[in-house]
C-alpha cells in the first residue's frame, strides 16, 4: 500500500526505512523496484532493521548481498538472535564502515534512555556503533553504551527516519513504513508482547514523521510470512507508488 502526499518538483530523493524486525526483509523488494526503475537514491536514513538495510545500501552493496544478508538474519530464531555476533556480520556484509566513506549519504538513529530523546548518527564516525544500538530491541538486547549515554532500539523515539533526510537535503522522501501486521499478539510469548507495545507506542508518533514525507509505502506483510512473500510484498507496495515517485524526475516526467 502507497500513501501520496505532495508533488511538488525536486531531484533530491532520501529514503527512509523503519524499523520492523523479521518484517524488516520487505525493505529488499522496495529497493528491488527502485534500481529496476532506475530511480536516484540521493540519501538513505533507517532505523532498526531499517538501518541494517540502510547501511548496507549506502555502503554500496547490491539488492542481492541485501537480501542473502536479511534471509540469514531472518532464518535465525530469536535465542539465536541474542548471541548473533552482529559485529563479524556487519563487517563481512558492509564494503565500507565509516559514514564519510559511504557512496550515499547514511543516517542512523537510536534512541536515548538517558535523555528520553533520538541520537541520529551521520556524516562521519563509525557505523558499527550506532547500527548496534539502532537494533538493541528492548527486552532481547541491552543497551549499548555510547559516552555517558545508553541507546536502544532506534524505533523507541523514531519509528521512520525522514526527518533527519530532509534536514540532509532531501526535496522528497519516500518512507517505507512496516507495521500495520493484523496478527493476533500472544501474550505468553515475550517477543509477541514487546512487538505489539512497539507498535501502540510507534502508532502515537506516526503523525511526526508522516509530515515530512511525500509518500508512504507500507508493504502488507506479517512476521509469520516467508521471506519471498515479504520481498514481494514490498515489490508490490513500491510498484504502486512508481508512478508518482516518476513525475518527480524530469528524465522520466519529458518521456
Amino acid at each position: 500500500m502507497a500513501t501520496l502526499f505532495s508533488n511538488t518538483a525536486g531531484t533530491r530523493i532520501g529514503l527512509a526505512l523503519g524499523g520492523g524486525f523479521a518484517r524488516g526483509i520487505a525493505h529488499v523488494g522496495v529497493l528491488r523496484v527502485f534500481a529496476r526503475a532506475g530511480i536516484p537514491i540521493h540519501s538513505i536514513g533507517g532505523v532498526s532493521s531499517g538501518a541494517i538495510t540502510a547501511a548496507a545500501f549506502a555502503s554500496g552493496c547490491s539488492t542481492k548481498d541485501i537480501e542473502v544478508a536479511a534471509k540469514a538474519m531472518r532464518a535465525a530464531s530469536v535465542e539465536n538472535l541474542m548471541s548473533f555476533a552482529m559485529g563479524d556480520f556487519l563487517r563481512s556484509l558492509l564494503k565500507h564502515t565509516r559514514f564519510e566513506q559511504m557512496t550515499t549519504p547514511l543516517a542512523i538513529v537510536a534512541s536515548d534512555l538517558t535523555a528520553g530523546a533520538p541520537v541520529i548518527f551521520k556524516d562521519r564516525g563509525d557505523v558499527l556503533l550506532p547500527l548496534h544500538a539502532s537494533c538493541a530491541y528492548p527486552g532481547l538486547f541491552p543497551p549499548v553504551r555510547y559516552m555517558d549515554h545508553w541507546l536502544v532500539d532506534g524505533m523507541v523515539t523514531m519509528d521512520v527516519p525522514a526527518a533527519p533526510l530532509r534536514r540532509m537535503g532531501a526535496t522528497h522522501v519516500i518512507s517505507v513504513t512496516l507495521r500495520g501486521s493484523n496478527e493476533p499478539f500472544d501474550p505468553r510469548n515475550k517477543h509477541s508482547v514487546v512487538e505489539r507495545s512497539f507498535e501502540i507506542l510507534t502508532a502515537r508518533n506516526e503523525s511526526h514523521w508522516r509530515r515530512s514525507s511525500d509518500v508512504v509505502i507500507s508493504p502488507e506483510s506479517g512476521a509469520a510470512d516467508g521471506a519471498q512473500q515479504a520481498i514481494e510484498a514490498g515489490e508490490r507496495a513500491a510498484e504502486e507508488a512508481l508512478p508518482h515517485i516518476l513525475e518527480w524526475l524530469p528524465q522520466f516526467a519529458a518521456a
